[in-house]
């Protein structure tokens, strides 16, 4: 339905991929469908290969060789592109009023909270 199961909270320069190396481990799907960015063997790859999940990361365009991934389920990614739109409608969340990271984390999941409710 694409509400997320957890959130991790990253400075703003930082990598996706940061936030990666704190979420997967730990994540019970069985499916792991994520954008180009994620497209890291050693990171996320060979872990989620090893721990038996089926992957849907499309490869980046400079890669040797390309890997093959499930075109109509990558599709469905857009879910959770979709509620990080509703999530940015709140005002505090989008312009991130808090200055501290435990309360705008906790912004995050009571508007995460209302917006599953709804």
């Amino acid at each position: 339905m694409g509400n997320p199961t957890s959130f991790h909270l990253t400075p703003g320069q930082a990598h996706d991929l940061d936030g990666a190396d704190a979420l997967l481990p730990g994540l019970d799907a069985n499916t792991i469908i994520a954008d180009k960015a994620f497209d890291a063997d050693e990171r996320v790859i060979q872990p989620l290969q090893q721990a038996g999940k089926c992957i849907v990361i499309p490869s980046k365009s400079n890669r040797t060789t390309q890997r093959a991934y499930d075109e109509d389920l990558y599709r469905e990614r857009h879910l959770i592109e979709n509620f990080f739109a509703r999530l940015k409608q709140f005002r505090a969340i989008a312009t991130r009023y808090d200055k501290r990271a435990t309360n705008f984390l906790g912004a995050i999941y009571l508007a995460a909270s209302l917006t599953w409710l709804n």
